[in-house]
């Protein structure tokens, strides 16, 4: 029954995608274009680790995209156990940056992601670099990234103990996605592969704010396009070890099924585009 509680979610989700195409069909297209989503997923998987305790969650953003290529945008989320730093348990990342075509047929994408705590102890926010290459070799589109969080403290061990105050770390992710469309139909396989290197905790209540640690993440999945809407399912897993996620005990390594929120799992959406 818990579903049902996000239909109005999915609903105005619906509508969004419906209405936004079409004004697409009438308007002529000017300098400035609004895009978004809406999504409500089986678990929020930040980097392969759940921000959600393994449950629901319900997700929406939106960019404003100049025909510069510059953007700007927003996007949220509901998380599980960020109350414990005084918040809400939400995540909103502001971002901006700077999309252009390379030679080759290839795009470059550079920019920043805040990413905010609401309400959150003084010092959960942090802010990220990234930049983003994408191209196609014949039917399979392909992307790599690097993201660079800078020293600070919302990535420190401070929150391990009240003497690690001050402390402060940075994080290095780099990432690799491919996905294909499947001739004749609506589906599209999808695969990622990411690698963090940061601090020893890995969140998002262990030794540091944002998970971080070193470790690899992986997915596989495939989304098939229905009217407006587009469902997903994804296997997402890491290489942390149950060792690993029971050396940050009490918070990281139980969920409410007793299991690692790293712990392989299927991940289902819904989502819609305008």
């Amino acid at each position: 029954m818990k579903f049902l509680g996000y239909l109005p979610a999915v609903a105005a989700a619906f509508f969004l995608s419906t209405s936004g195409a079409l004004a697409q069909e009438t308007d002529p297209p000017g300098p400035v274009t609004v895009s978004g989503s809406a999504a409500l997923v089986s678990d929020y998987r930040f980097r392969g680790v759940s921000q959600t305790d393994e449950e629901m969650a319900v997700q929406a953003g939106f960019t404003v995209t100049h025909e510069s290529g510059a953007y700007v945008g927003t996007w949220a989320s509901n998380l599980a156990g960020w109350g414990t730093f005084g918040g809400a348990n939400i995540e909103l990342d502001l971002y901006g940056g700077y999309k252009f075509a390379i030679a080759g047929g290839g795009t470059l994408d550079v920019g920043l992601t805040w990413y905010m705590y609401p309400g959150g102890a003084d010092k959960t926010d942090f802010a990220e670099g990234y930049a983003k290459l994408s191209g196609a070799i014949g039917p399979v589109s392909l992307t790599g990234g690097v993201a660079y969080a800078p020293k600070q403290d919302a990535l420190g061990n401070y929150s391990a103990t009240p003497f690690s105050r001050g402390q402060k770390d940075d994080n290095l992710y780099l990432w690799g996605d491919g996905s294909t469309s499947l001739p004749g139909t609506p589906i599209t396989l999808k695969a990622h592969i990411g690698y963090s290197d940061g601090n020893p905790g890995l969140g998002p209540n262990g030794t540091s704010v944002a998970p971080t640690g070193k470790y690899w993440d992986w997915s596989l999945g495939g989304d098939v396009a229905v009217g407006p809407l587009t469902l997903g399912v994804a296997y997402v897993d890491t290489d942390i070890t149950r060792s690993e996620s029971a050396y940050l005990l009490p918070n990281f390594s139980s969920t409410k099924d007793g299991g690692s929120i790293a712990d392989g799992q299927a991940v289902f959406s819904l989502s819609a585009a305008f």
